[in-house]
């Protein structure tokens, strides 16, 4: 029997002060394009220290207990810029300029011809993460709407065109990504959030072709922004009950820090929701009894057969004794649930 209530990051674990500067991570909105200079370790010998680091985030996860683990994107600048600058099409030497969500002009990838997947990408880490632990793994990629609102556009007649062909390329990722043994991937969608009229627009297109004939769990991931950079967070999601017209079978919401009403998760009937119960900018460790209690806000909305318990977002701003000491709240806070609704069901017989 499956288990109720799994525990699982969102994707990203912090990564060692020994492997990147983590304060200049801090200091700068998260990189679109490549930033090299965030690492402390040399070329020749970086890939192996990105190893090194990523056991230890498989370690730490498996150490608190949870249920799925991630290679805690150990190995990535940002969650989305190592896809994004993979890819056939994209100007990497010449980048252009577009507002991220916070209105900031950034440096992003420039698009110059046709998008396509040249090579597959995370492949090679998800090999890396199923041969270092037994527990269900979950891969993360960025989403075509996300990509295509993260590049300057000198190609295409429209961003819906070449959102469209990023899709296909997340699509061509995810199918590697599953024969590699990925149990779960996650497209992360930050940006539905923050442009909701555009997501309607074409957005949710995109991704139901990034989505388009895959028969592995999918998962979609749609926040308010890194707890670390954006601190004002809106009570509701401007676009969030538009996925229940997408084919995922997990969504992955913050509810901790925005106090979200979970009354809108109802709308997302049948789907397998991530609720985020983990504050990411409170760098005070919960206790277990204000995890669970953050849990069962959105039990009045969703089954908790359908409930997985995770952070907010990406923990990689945090430090990381207090991302260890949030997780292991959060998997104690799964406990305490299991037996309370254990208890509960006893006494119903």
């Amino acid at each position: 029997m499956a288990t109720l209530f799994p525990t699982t990051l969102v994707g990203s674990y912090p990564q060692p002060e020994w492997l990147i500067d983590r304060q200049k991570l801090a200091s700068r909105f998260p990189p679109r394009v490549r930033a090299r200079e965030l690492w402390r370790v040399p070329e020749p010998w970086l890939a192996e220290a990105q190893n090194d680091a990523t056991r230890l985030a498989i370690h730490d996860q498996e150490a608190v207990g949870l249920d799925i683990v991630t290679d805690g994107e150990i190995r990535r600048e940002s969650y989305s810029n190592r896809f994004a600058t993979a890819l056939e099409g994209i100007d990497v030497d010449n980048p252009g300029t577009a507002l991220d969500r916070s209105g900031h002009p950034n440096p992003v990838p420039r698009i110059v011809g046709p998008i396509r997947r040249r090579r597959p990408v995370e492949v090679e880490d998800v090999r890396f993460l199923r041969a270092h632990t037994t527990r269900p793994i979950k891969m993360t990629v960025p989403g075509p709407f996300t990509l295509s609102q993260q590049a300057q556009n000198d190609f295409y007649p429209s961003e819906e065109a070449a959102a469209m062909d990023y899709a296909a390329a997340v699509n061509e990722e995810i199918r590697d990504l599953f024969a590699a043994g990925a149990d779960i991937v996650q497209i992360d969608e930050p940006y539905m959030q923050a442009r909701p009229e555009k997501a309607r627009e074409y957005g949710l297109r995109a991704l139901n072709r990034a989505l388009d004939g895959l028969t592995g769990t999918t998962a979609v991931h749609i926040c308010f922004g890194y707890a670390a950079i954006i601190h004002r967070r809106p009570t509701g999601y401007s676009f969030l009950p538009e996925l229940a017209g997408c084919p995922c079978r997990q969504v992955s919401v913050e509810t901790a820090q925005s106090k979200l009403d979970c009354a809108v998760l109802g709308k997302l009937e049948g789907k397998q929701i991530m609720v985020g119960c983990l504050d990411l900018d409170d760098r005070m460790v919960e206790t277990p009894e204000t995890v669970a209690a953050r849990i069962k806000r959105a039990l009045t909305f969703v089954r908790p057969e359908n409930v997985i318990l995770a952070p907010d977002c990406g923990m990689k701003y945090l430090p990381r004794d207090v991302a260890f000491g949030k997780l292991t709240s959060m998997v104690a806070a799964a406990k305490m649930l299991r037996a309370e609704l254990g208890a509960r069901q006893e006494q119903q017989r």
